[in-house]
């Protein structure tokens, strides 16, 4: 006799399991526990088998009945519904190991390596934030021949007023699907064809102070900040080095050698190692800050001492002296400043300088070269430096120490 709704609820479970016919190998499966489960008998191949069609209530009992029936379609046309079921499965998990998220965190831990932790981060979290809500779950083999779907992603972060994050999601999707690409899951990458369909980003430069008497106005608030001791010595050595933010706040005591005046490290920019030769300012700054930190791995710990301090923490100073750090000065304005004083006040010659800028200078002897290239130049350029910038912030007049000047 076959089942109805009324029956199926009022049934309580016994002692032991017990069936329930509803006709056509369809059955309920009363559990002792009082969970209800469908579940359909059929024969296959001269094989006595049972396919599972879910839980009553969730799966009701028209439902139950539909699914038998179309199991039975399959019987009839000599296919195990059972087998259909496990390649379902197995496709559905296929589709969700090959989503674009999950390719995209496996091209992550291998694409990251020796990379900085600061711009790492910024990759991940923009993926995490700006892509994978909506891309995700999709299988990187759909994505391949759906450029409208990633355009509408890109569109979306635009409308944020966000163009060059859409622009460097836009190469950090390129980069997942050319991995997919590599590794066997998807036949092409999407994002070339969308090379003229984004806004156009005009690349500004970092604010920066070049003008001398601003630059001593500058220098003198910072000698006067009244924050913690480390970002202080931070800030105050910021222009003294004009190394990239990311490098000092990651610097470390043993990369530094106060006898001979030199710090050494890799810069993973340009893949090359990189010598600043210390200041006498420069080096009394280190000296002063060593009792304090140099216990510690880093220079400048931050709150957890096994880490530098963050990535903000020398803006925020800045921002804290009322600076405005995308209109008068940033952490990486040290260098615009040094760039442009060293050039037209100083008259230093631009090999020497952008060297010292470890901007990746190409050379015959090769790249091992450029961290000792200009040498003598340079450490005479580093105090000079440093005694100039002394001038600027006690309001000095400057003038030319070069050429026809000198």
């Amino acid at each position: 006799m076959p089942l109805t709704d009324t029956v199926i609820r009022n049934t309580k479970p016994g002692a032991n399991d017990s069936k329930m016919s509803d006709g056509g190998g369809l059955f309920l499966l009363v559990k002792t526990t009082g969970a209800k489960w469908w579940r359909f008998s059929y024969r296959y191949a001269g094989k006595q088998k049972t396919l599972s069609f879910g839980v009553y209530p969730d799966i009701g009992l028209k439902d139950a009945r539909e699914r038998r029936d179309e199991a039975k379609k399959l019987l009839a046309q000599g296919v195990d519904p059972g087998a259909v079921r496990k390649a379902q499965k197995s496709g559905t998990l296929e589709r969700a190991a090959n989503s674009f998220e999950v390719v995209a965190r496996e091209w992550f831990e291998k694409w990251k390596g020796d990379k900085a932790i600061s711009h790492t981060s910024k990759v991940i979290r923009r993926l995490e934030k700006d892509v994978f809500p909506w891309l995700g779950g999709v299988p990187v083999a759909e994505l391949a021949d759906d450029t409208p779907k990633v355009l509408e992603v890109l569109r979306r972060i635009e409308s944020r007023g966000m163009c060059e994050t859409a622009k460097r999601a836009k190469e950090n999707i390129s980069q997942v699907m050319r991995y997919a690409i590599a590794t066997g899951r998807a036949r092409r990458d999407p994002c070339p064809d969308l090379k003229d369909a984004l806004q156009k980003t005009r690349r500004g430069h970092f604010a920066s102070i070049t003008d001398p008497i601003k630059a001593g106005e500058l220098l003198r608030a910072m000698d006067a900040f009244t924050g913690t001791y480390t970002v202080r010595a931070a800030l105050l050595l910021a222009p003294l080095v004009f190394v990239r933010p990311g490098e000092l706040r990651a610097a470390k005591w043993a990369e530094i050698n106060l006898d001979k005046g030199e710090w050494c490290y890799f810069v993973s920019k340009t893949k090359t190692d990189h010598l600043v030769p210390l200041s006498r300012q420069a080096a009394e700054i280190l000296r002063d800050l060593q009792p304090l930190t140099g216990q510690h791995e880093h220079v400048f710990p931050g709150r957890d001492p096994k880490k530098p301090i963050s990535n903000m923490t020398l803006n925020a100073a800045i921002k804290r002296m009322g600076y405005d750090t995308k209109e008068e000065i940033t952490g990486h304005g040290f260098r615009a400043m040094a760039r442009t004083l060293l050039a037209e006040k100083l008259n230093y010659p631009p090999e020497v300088i952008e060297h010292q800028l470890a901007h990746k200078v190409p050379d015959a002897l090769g790249t091992a070269y450029n961290r000792t290239k200009y040498l003598d130049q340079r450490r005479a350029m580093m105090q000079e430096w440093a005694d100039y910038l002394d001038r600027l912030k006690a309001g000095a007049d400057v003038v030319q120490l070069h050429g026809k000047a000198a």
